[in-house]
């Protein structure tokens, strides 16, 4: 038991490992300590205050207030969680921080999904004892995808600690001291100014509305109406196992059939899946990879592109390697450029006439659809709008389409049709074995074989493994996700220049986000409770 820790909170004895929080002790014994600013993918700073608790010295009876997120557990303690000073306490900081916050809750977004309403309503608060004293600071509303309301910032950190730790982008930063503290690039500049790059993480981890998309979704429905134009959507493989979870669905219940059903639903007459265009996206980085590996002087390692945060991180960071991405566009842009080019024509229209909406799970992809001329090989927008899956789950709501019991429907053809290999793409790893696979078949012209690529899966941030595709020919493969995790490859790949040795990596995957597309919208669900 030296590992181990034993302690009484609320009078019953829980045993612990050791470094864990009274925080997560006490969940041990199912007793819930409110908090705030505490995220569990994220070291606690204790920044709001919400989780004090008392730590009573068993020998004098005395207590003190502590904070349960980053307070430790030791053997002996005594805690308590919930008396009449405690709920004072935390009443008190609730309704501080409401009375610098907005109270136009019916007209925010984050309505119904908001940490600090959630808390309002468990507490009781019909009533603020404090003067109002709101910020009454502009929106910085140069990124469309990702907006700072920062008259809704309740100075959490969140967003902060989740730009900084987890993804060493450092966009955001804590400005100013005391009550004069604004969260935002440093020096005053706009998200447009700053080294963002449009990962949205900000956004998952904000409990409040204050880091939001701004789209226009409700025009989603005057398109739609409109007899000039022919609508066509496409999903990504991701949505099929989020988008369940807003409607009452288990988490990662897929639901692809009710999705297409819901689109038609809606109005649109083309309905598509964007696993199309992930088995073309393998097939080119496939294809790429084998033609580098058996071309002299090709540039190595190749770096995969479908994530457009991770291009854009590279593009700032990483200069010099550039050369190593893949030149393959993402599954969203080339589903984009064949639905108003080849499909286009299939069906007679001009690509203006075609209105054409993705659906994808993270704010990146609206950015990705808008960064420059690439997303215009039709002449025209490759895509009109990109819907998060949240933005698509909210217009199926106001529409009155009842999604859990929807009949389940297929995707259209020509390119509605996949195979297992473009789904795998919305998980960590799931690339790069899609397109492992592919090469190994184009080079033996026979499949892989049930072989489980165990060591490109999970959730550790950086994976590594070998594939050996023929005799002489050994892939070093990377999967990194979570962009705080690739500087020290990038690192050790940069070294191999330098000193003239042999690289440590044949590809490497790197999605921004943890766990890749799929754990974005889960860990948004978690964080928005």
């Amino acid at each position: 038991m030296a590992n181990k820790v034993t302690l009484t909170i609320n009078g019953k004895s829980v045993t612990v490992p050791a470094g864990t929080t009274i925080l997560n002790a006490a969940k041990e014994l199912g007793i819930k300590i409110p908090t705030l600013c505490y995220t569990p993918d994220l070291p606690a700073w204790a920044s709001c205050g919400m989780c004090v608790i008392k730590n009573v010295d068993p020998r004098t009876g005395r207590a003190r207030m502590a904070r349960a997120c980053c307070t430790a557990a030791t053997n002996g303690m005594v805690i308590v969680t919930q008396d009449a000073e405690l709920m004072k306490a935390r009443r008190t900081v609730l309704e501080l921080i409401l009375s610098n916050h907005p109270n136009d809750c019916l007209k925010c977004s984050r309505s119904g999904q908001c940490e600090l309403q959630a808390l309002a309503q468990e507490f009781g608060l019909r009533s603020v004892r404090f003067q109002e004293i709101l910020k009454n600071q502009e929106p910085d509303a140069s990124y469309p995808e990702v907006v700072l309301y920062r008259n809704k910032c309740i100075n959490c950190g969140r967003c902060v600690e989740a730009c900084q730790q987890m993804q060493n982008v450092w966009a955001l930063e804590y400005n100013g001291r005391g009550d004069k503290t604004v969260i935002g690039p440093v020096g005053g500049v706009d998200l447009a100014h700053s080294p963002c790059v449009h990962c949205g993480q900000c956004a998952v981890h904000c409990p409040t509305g204050a880091i939001m998309s701004l789209n226009p979704i409700n025009s989603v429905f005057d398109k739609l109406a409109d007899p000039t134009l022919t609508s066509v959507v496409a999903i990504a493989p991701s949505v099929r196992a989020a988008i369940g979870e807003e409607f009452g669905f288990k988490p990662g219940t897929l639901t692809t059939g009710k999705i297409y059903a819901a689109l038609r639903a809606l109005g649109f007459k083309y309905v598509f899946d964007t696993n199309f265009a992930a088995d073309l996206t393998i097939m080119e980085e496939a294809s790429e990879l084998v033609e580098r590996l058996t071309t002299s002087g090709s540039t190595m390692p190749m770096f995969t592109s479908c994530c457009p945060g991770w291009v854009d991180y590279a593009e700032k960071h990483y200069k010099d390697l550039l050369p190593n991405l893949s030149t393959a566009k993402s599954p969203q842009a080339m589903q984009g450029a064949m639905t108003k080019t080849y499909f286009a024509d299939k069906i007679g229209k001009k690509a203006k006439e075609i209105y054409n909406v993705s659906v994808m799970p993270c704010a990146a992809k609206l950015y990705e659809s808008q960064r420059d001329k690439s997303m215009k090989s039709s002449g025209v927008d490759d895509y009109d709008m990109v819907l998060t899956t949240r933005e698509l789950a909210q217009l199926i709501k106001e529409a009155g389409i009842d999604f859990a019991n929807l009949k389940e429907e297929a995707a259209d053809s020509p390119i509605g049709a996949y195979t297992g290999a473009g789904t795998i793409f919305g998980a960590t790893g799931g690339v790069m074995e899609a397109a492992v696979r592919t090469a190994y078949y184009l080079v033996n012209k026979k499949e892989l074989g049930p072989i489980d690529f165990k060591d490109v899966r999970g959730l550790d941030g950086v994976k590594e493994a070998e594939v050996t595709v023929k005799k002489g020919l050994v892939l070093k493969l990377c999967v990194i996700h979570q962009l705080g995790n690739v500087e020290g490859i990038m690192q050790k790949i940069r070294d191999a220049y330098k000193n003239k040795t042999e690289q440590p990596y044949t590809f490497v995957e790197v999605m921004a986000c943890r766990g890749g597309c799929v754990w974005w919208w889960w860990t948004a669900i978690r964080c928005y409770g």
